[in-house]
């Protein structure tokens, strides 16, 4: 008998606004469910030593929750990389968390 439980990830993202439409067509080729956006504001404040590090106060944001198969979460996360640049400073970050790790 399968456990359909842990089959399952619970994705999360956090990117600019302007990536929304994008992103929400990626999780959808990605075979993503219930997806939630909620808008939210960027708490990074400008300053000497943050303009050093690269952090650029960006204040309009999407927090994108979804279920995804735990095959496809890796893909996905390449993607992410590959057409939003999530390896670079101040675009976005997604992790992962398995279904089966969540408190009921």
């Amino acid at each position: 008998m399968i456990d359909h439980k842990s089959c399952v990830d619970f994705f999360t993202l956090v990117a600019d606004r302007s990536n929304k439409e994008g992103i929400l067509k990626l999780l959808l080729d990605s075979r993503c469910h219930l997806i939630d956006v909620v808008y939210a504001k960027g708490s990074v404040q400008s300053g000497y030593f943050r303009d050093l590090l690269g952090l650029v106060p960006e204040e309009k944001k999407i927090i994108i929750t979804c279920l995804i198969a735990s095959d496809l979460s890796s893909k996905l996360l390449e993607e992410l990389v590959l057409k939003f640049n999530f390896d670079k400073p101040n675009t976005g970050i997604a992790f992962v968390v398995p279904v089966e790790k969540l408190s009921v």
